[in-house]
């Protein structure tokens, strides 16, 4: 497996890998690590290569105000993912023959983004290998959201390694049923190849525990958000809908804690300050998966601010299932895919008004009834149809249909309660 993300930390890809293990496969993982963590480890029966993190320029949506500061500032973004993206998959290719050459495999998995590890896929395939492209963002639709006014040409390259990497692939692997039918209509691929392995919470991870004592005394309505913290991922309406709250509707009995890191966060706490809203934001950055268990157990309310754009009109994220394994009652703009995820565990918001997402915290923070029966509602969905136990069994069978036959059964265990402490990293569950 490939992934662009720390390892064990990205959720779907450990989910995958361990499932995997646990099947019989013999799995190996390369993935970034920093420098505190070692270049071969091993979790959960995965082997894990870990390459240097380097990371080229801030990207981030331009708040520049002149032509030639934002033409600058995309040039930066543009290059500075070319150079990672490269780099990246340079050092793939590096360590898979390293791999083939020390324990030898049968398959190439790939996790975009990036979309060019097709190039380390169809280079294994010359060899008789079998190449897996698990599409988890739509690369394209990704672009535009974060730069809707931005250069055809770049949308256009991405369109084509996209498509590369749909040609490439025996076996596709879709985080949902509309990334199946654009892999099946934009990547003119079979319906049969293309599986959909929705992600879902691993309910041994993913638990209510006791309350954080000292955000439970603040004797406020804790609101809650976790995730990546990206220009496309919406925490700039979050901030927006919680100076309606404090400014416009009187509203100062609450206080939100905002889980995890990203490119935007920087630009987001100087946008807190700006609003005079510190006293009301929580800005955790990364935290350890026990603290994060810790804080989301001790939310009434759980926030997700995704606006309506290319990207998130066709994505939900593992966000909406964790909040809803918590049973905890969800504040979401009405996106088709978010809908389909929560149901009724969730109040819905007209995309992008963040005044009437504002109104809408309001009426839950007002109501603890209703707060309770939607976050029954939505535990009782996770357990019955989205837990990570459930919604993974299509990718034991999509890889029977690429090997033409099942792996050796063991015993081991989908996960161990031994397993070393998790730092949260959001994967997008595109539904």
């Amino acid at each position: 497996m490939l992934v662009e993300n720390p390892f064990p930390e990205d959720t779907r890809v450990r989910n995958e890998a361990v499932l995997l293990a646990g099947a019989g496969y013999t799995v190996s993982v390369i993935a970034l690590g920093g420098r505190t963590v070692p270049f071969r480890d091993e979790f959960e029966k995965v082997a894990i290569y870990r390459l240097p993190q380097l990371t080229f320029f801030q990207k981030s949506a331009s708040t520049k105000t002149t032509p030639l500061g934002r033409a600058a500032s995309k040039i930066k973004t543009i290059l500075g993912y070319c150079l990672e993206y490269a780099y990246f998959t340079t050092g793939c290719f590096a360590l898979s023959l390293y791999i083939s050459l020390r324990t030898g495999f049968d398959v190439i998995h790939a996790h975009n983004p990036p979309d060019t590890l097709f190039i380390v896929g169809f280079f294994f395939k010359i060899f008789g290998k079998k190449f897996v492209f698990d599409h988890h963002d739509l690369s394209p639709e990704l672009y535009r959201s974060r730069y809707p006014k931005k250069s055809s040409l770049v949308n256009q390259a991405l369109l084509f390694m996209e498509r590369l990497s749909y040609r490439s692939a025996d076996i596709v692997i879709a985080t949902n049923n509309t990334y199946k039918n654009i892999a099946v209509s934009r990547g003119r691929k079979s319906a049969d190849s293309v599986f959909v392995v929705r992600n879902g919470p691993d309910l041994t991870n993913m638990r209510l525990v006791a309350p954080d004592p000292e955000l439970k005394n603040i004797k406020k309505t804790i609101l809650g958000y976790v995730g990546d913290i990206n220009p496309q991922d919406g925490l700039d309406y979050l901030l927006r809908a919680i100076r309606h709250l404090v400014h416009d509707l009187d509203r100062t009995d609450f206080y939100c804690v905002i889980i995890g890191s990203g490119d935007a966060l920087e630009e987001l706490i100087a946008m807190a300050s700006d609003m005079k809203l510190s006293e009301f934001v929580w800005f955790t950055g990364y935290i350890s998966h026990e603290e994060l268990l810790r804080l989301l157990s001790t939310a009434d309310i759980c926030l997700d601010p995704d606006p309506s754009s290319p990207l998130n009109d066709s994505s939900t994220w593992i966000k909406i299932m964790e909040y809803m394994a918590l049973a905890k009652p969800i504040v979401t703009f009405d996106l088709k895919e978010t809908r389909y995820s929560a149901e009724k565990a969730a109040l819905y918001v007209e995309p992008n008004d963040e005044l009437e997402f504002a109104k809408t915290i309001i009426r839950l923070m007002d109501d603890p009834g209703l707060r309770k029966e939607l976050g029954d509602t939505g535990r009782q969905r996770v357990l019955t149809e989205l837990c990570w136990s459930k919604v993974s069994q299509p990718l034991l069978e999509a890889y029977v249909k690429l090997l033409g036959k099942p792996p050796a059964a063991t015993s081991s265990p989908l996960h161990s309660e031994n397993a070393a402490p998790l730092r949260y990293q959001e994967t997008r569950d595109v539904a």
